[in-house]
């Protein structure tokens, strides 16, 4: 995964291993990394939860509802709220990381197994 791919670099980089910290701030980039890259999923998920078009036309796909918006609203629609929603999805990824990776320092030597 892009979170464990970015720990071992930064792991390589430092010559040592990242702390919370900073295992936090790679589950914060790369939360945001898929937050961005699914925000057109998003968009269309949302677009299908409506399920109709602002002239009352009803969806019939997903295909139909990527057609649409780029036939009548250009590609940029696809990408609408990206900023709060990588925002959101990346300070979530800090909280949850960090507290996995807490969690594993935690319960791993208990269990019997190095960190």
């Amino acid at each position: 995964s892009i979170y464990e791919r970015m720990k071992v670099e930064w792991s390589l980089y430092q010559n040592v291993e990242v702390s919370l910290t900073q295992a936090a701030a790679c589950g914060s980039f790369s939360s945001a990394i898929a937050a961005a890259f699914t925000t057109p999923l998003d968009v269309i998920k949302t677009r299908l939860m409506i399920g109709r078009d602002k002239d009352g036309v009803f969806y019939k796909s997903a295909v139909d509802v990527a057609g649409r918006i780029l036939r009548e609203e250009g590609w940029r629609r696809l990408l609408s709220g990206i900023e709060p929603r990588v925002m959101w999805i990346s300070l979530g990824g800090f909280i949850y990381f960090g507290a996995y990776e807490k969690f594993r320092a935690i319960t791993m030597p208990l269990m019997g197994y190095e960190c």
